[in-house]
């Protein structure tokens, strides 16, 4: 069976990764994504480092399941396309900088004169008022305002630091497609279309309070300055590689102490209890990063298993894409390209039992939709020919070389 969204048009006009990747999610679930790009080459995403065939990898992995129409907005014929690819349209979704969307005649009022019971959805980095609204963005920034790099860093103290992936991007993507899911659910109910509003600052700002905001939660209870919980993370060094190990219960620091052979350990007070051992907790970090540094991460693995204490090797990327569990997850594939070839990817984390999401082609070369979808949404050939003639329009040539070649 089809995936859940089958029969659901969404009208993309976001670039980079957060948007991207939010309506590739909801691609990969079946939905018909039009990706509405410039003249001039396209999605930025296109261009970037790591390629083949013309292809980057960033491209291709934020973009699959996705068909390209290339558009010049600026020009009056262009809106008209877009005004009619609207009104056939159930999501429409933009990551232009706050204001700049009205201006060019795509904001949510036209929009939705247009389609009333459109899914309007805007994404945007620091927030649609104040001070920042107006700033560019790029995922570091947000990092760096959201408290992130600090978190990051352990303490206030210590120098603030960058997750080494694009975090807040990744995760507004994430927020997206839930939160166009739910705006498509409503109006399953209601009828109505509303507008979904987010940004990346908001996003990250939430995500971080469900774990790591507990000494600003309580009002007139404030911290004021951040300590650190340990100076080491729970990554432990052995003989030969790295472990990680997570003591949390009673059951789990005994069975630690039996698998280095340290049973005096249960008898040092700073460790007897889940209170002490937290209040403790460096001490305790090092002292078992202590215990653990002359033996192999198999040895442990095998001898902190044998007591069912939470353990599991550290491994680098290539290891994790070959590593036993990941391959009986079957959560990494192999697709083949029309042009970038053979490449891998990861299939949606959430697997469905009766609408499967599926994969029915990748990401899509710059323009090469554009004849296709404009015959689909009411224009005649003499029309879609006008558009092109006066770059209102733009088809790439690569169906053609493609059929030479076959």
């Amino acid at each position: 069976m089809a995936g859940p969204f089958t029969g659901i048009r969404i009208i993309d006009l976001t670039t980079m990764i957060s948007g991207p990747l939010a309506t590739m999610t909801l691609a990969d679930q079946g939905a018909d994504v039009i990706k509405v790009e410039q003249p001039g080459g396209g999605d930025y995403a296109r261009h970037v480092a790591t390629r083949r065939h013309g292809f980057s990898a960033s491209f291709v992995n934020n973009n699959r399941n996705k068909r390209s129409v290339v558009v010049d907005l600026k020009k009056p014929e262009g809106l008209e396309i877009i005004e009619q690819m609207v009104s056939e349209a159930d999501v429409f979704v933009q990551n232009f900088r706050p204001g700049v969307a009205d201006r060019m005649g795509l904001g949510e009022d036209h929009i939705r004169e247009i389609n009333p019971s459109i899914v309007y959805v805007s994404i945007c980095g620091f927030g649609f008022d104040g001070p920042y609204a107006q700033k560019p963005v790029f995922d570091p920034l947000i990092q760096a305002v959201s408290g992130l790099t600090t978190v990051q860093g352990g303490s206030d103290e210590e120098r603030p630091r960058l997750v080494r992936t694009i975090l807040p991007d990744k995760l507004t993507a994430i927020q997206a497609s839930q939160a166009i899911s739910a705006a498509l659910f409503a109006r399953e109910r209601s009828g109505e279309g509303q507008h979904v509003r987010l940004s990346m600052l908001d996003t990250v700002v939430s995500f971080l309070w469900s774990s790591d905001m507990g000494g600003h939660t309580f009002v007139g209870r404030e911290s004021s300055s951040e300590a650190a919980q340990s100076f080491i993370d729970l990554i432990y060094e052995t003989k030969d590689s790295y472990i990680s190990v997570a003591v949390m219960l009673d059951k789990h620091w005994k069975g630690f102490t039996v698998a280095v052979e340290c049973p005096d350990l249960l008898e040092d007070e700073r460790f007897s209890t889940p209170t002490a051992r937290e209040v403790n907790k460096d001490a305790r970090t090092r002292l078992m990063q202590e215990k653990m540094r002359p033996h192999t991460t198999a040895e442990l693995m095998q001898r902190l298993e044998d007591q069912d204490v939470p353990c599991a090797p550290v491994l680098n990327r290539t290891e994790m894409r070959t590593h036993p569990q990941v391959v009986a997850n079957g959560i990494v594939v192999e697709n083949e390209h029309p042009e970038a070839g053979l490449v891998r990817q990861t299939r949606q984390p959430a697997e469905f039992s009766v609408s499967q999401n599926e994969y029915r082609y990748g990401a899509p070369i710059y323009g090469d939709h554009t004849r296709e979808i404009l015959a689909e949404i009411g224009f005649n050939d003499t029309q879609i020919l006008q558009f092109e003639t006066s770059g209102a329009a733009w088809q790439t040539d690569a169906k053609e070389r493609r059929k030479k070649k076959a």
